[in-house]
């Protein structure tokens, strides 16, 4: 194993960040429950809502309408349900339409049974078919109960960041109801909430450098809201049962915080992430970098090598001091085919390699990269050779 390393996972998990860090070691010094309402009680509270205003102003969203969870699946499965609540009177969501390239959380459809989900396609960047949700959604019997529509705002593998606002404006058009997965996009690119972004978002923790075990779902307005997952004591304005997660709930506030603050600097994280893929062309000109023909975010580049499979050249980075990912890493370690590139039309034998970098990201970690990507380049040219 090399002696130096360079992360560059960001996607699957960034550093805990050291204000969040903070955040969490002061909390874990409040001992009371935030439901008690002594003095000690309120202290804990006052963190959860100071925590709650800062998740809340990185979306734009009200404070009130965020509900923390354990996470980002969480979320999802509370979200993506066909029971809803307005007011004491219930709300029927008859069919869920996701996106093919969509994160598993929201592809295994929640609460949904599969004979009331649809799933929408892709372009070969990625981009979901517009056409074809709109379509979907002119048919779609409103008898029977409205609409969902679950879509990611960027992807986990390729960083291709799809038309929310289009997206948003088909399915309003149709009254329908958007769930966005924004788990990647928050702290990448700037979301306003109160600007009609989506009628419900998902944010993880540990994807912006606060702490893993912790998320949220954010309303746009609670006046309708899904059928609890978690019953309990009523915490979360009865969203969401169960003692909050003191520590990681700030942790989640300051690593909130601070990503808001640093939207500005994105620019120097794709000045690295370009410098990244010029390597990338230099080293392997035949190698495939997907979505460059969409938007993207400003970290992520998701590439193919010809003739080497993304686990094995994973593995080889890693023994090189590299840590980046062979596609999602949300299987339990497990690699494979990744069905992002299938539903782009590539087929489900094509692995990529997934770089992911931060605002720490240095030009040592470039150097590191370039060495270990150098490296597999050259073996793959004496292999070449050999045969």
């Amino acid at each position: 194993m090399a002696a130096k390393r360079a992360y560059l996972d960001y996607n699957a998990s960034a550093p805990l960040l050291a204000a969040a860090r903070e955040a969490m070691v002061a909390a874990l010094d409040v001992a009371a429950n935030p439901s008690s309402v002594h003095a000690e009680g309120r202290v804990a509270r006052r963190l959860i809502e100071t925590a709650r205003r800062e998740v809340a102003a990185l979306v734009n969203a009200g404070p009130e309408h965020v509900v923390f969870t354990s996470g980002a699946t969480e979320a999802a499965s509370t979200l993506l349900t066909p029971d809803w609540r307005m007011g004491r009177g219930s709300v029927r969501m008859s069919q869920l339409y996701v996106c093919e390239a969509d994160h598993p959380c929201l592809l295994n459809g929640g609460r949904f049974p599969a004979t009331q989900m649809t799933r929408i396609g892709v372009d070969a960047n990625g981009i979901a078919d517009l056409a074809v949700l709109a379509a979907a959604l002119a048919g779609h019997d409103k008898a029977e109960g409205l609409p969902l529509v679950a879509i990611h705002a960027a992807n986990n593998e390729t960083g291709v960041i799809q038309p929310i606002d289009r997206i948003a404006e088909i399915v309003r058009a149709a009254g329908g109801i958007l769930v966005v997965d924004a788990v990647q996009a928050a702290g990448r690119v700037s979301i306003d909430m109160s600007a009609g972004y989506a009628d419900y978002l998902i944010l993880s923790s540990h994807k912006i450098g606060g702490p893993k075990g912790v998320g949220a779902l954010v309303a746009a307005a609670d006046l309708m809201m899904p059928k609890p997952l978690i019953n309990g004591g009523g915490q979360e304005k009865g969203h969401r049962g169960g003692t909050e997660n003191l520590a990681a709930i700030a942790g989640f506030g300051a690593a909130a915080r601070e990503a808001l603050a640093g939207l500005p600097a994105i620019a120097a994280v794709r000045q690295h992430r370009d410098k990244i893929e010029a390597i990338v062309k230099l080293l392997v000109p035949d190698a495939e970098i997907f979505g460059t023909d969409a938007p993207r975010l400003a970290n992520t580049t998701f590439f193919a090598i010809a003739g080497i499979k993304a686990e094995t050249a994973q593995i080889a980075f890693d023994l090189a001091g590299v840590a980046l990912s062979a596609g999602s890493a949300c299987s339990s370690g497990k690699v494979g085919p990744s069905h992002v590139l299938k539903a782009m039309g590539y087929g489900d034998s094509l692995g990529a390699l997934r770089v992911s970098i931060g605002a720490a990201t240095g030009a040592e970690d470039i150097e590191l990269f370039r060495t270990a990507l150098a490296g597999i380049a050259q073996r793959r040219a004496g292999r070449e050779q050999a045969a």
